[in-house]
C-alpha cells in the first residue's frame, strides 16, 4: 500500500471534535483544539504531520478530513 501523510493545520481548528468522533485512534480534544496523536510539528510548513501506512488508518483519516468543518485536516499520498 502507498504511504500517506496527515497534515493538520492546528490554528485553523475550531474544536468541533468531528475528527475525534470518527477517528479517536488518531485524534483527541485537548482544551479547545484537536490534537493529532503521535504527530510531529513541521517548522517549514507550520503544520503537524503523521505518516500512515494501512488502509484502515487511511480510511479513518479520510473520514476525519471530510467531517472537519474548517478543512484543517488534509490527507496526501506521499509514495507508492
Amino acid at each position: 500500500m502507498p504511504k500517506y501523510k496527515i497534515i493538520y493545520d492546528k490554528p485553523t481548528c475550531i474544536g468541533a471534535a468531528s475528527c475525534v468522533a470518527v477517528a479517536p485512534k488518531f485524534w483527541e480534544l485537548v482544551g479547545d483544539k484537536a490534537e493529532l496523536i503521535g504527530s510531529t510539528y513541521n517548522e517549514q510548513t507550520k503544520k503537524y504531520e503523521l505518516i500512515i501506512e494501512t488502509a484502515e488508518d487511511l480510511q479513518l483519516n479520510q473520514d476525519a478530513e471530510q467531517v472537519c468543518p474548517v478543512a484543517a485536516i488534509k490527507v496526501e499520498k506521499i509514495e507508492d
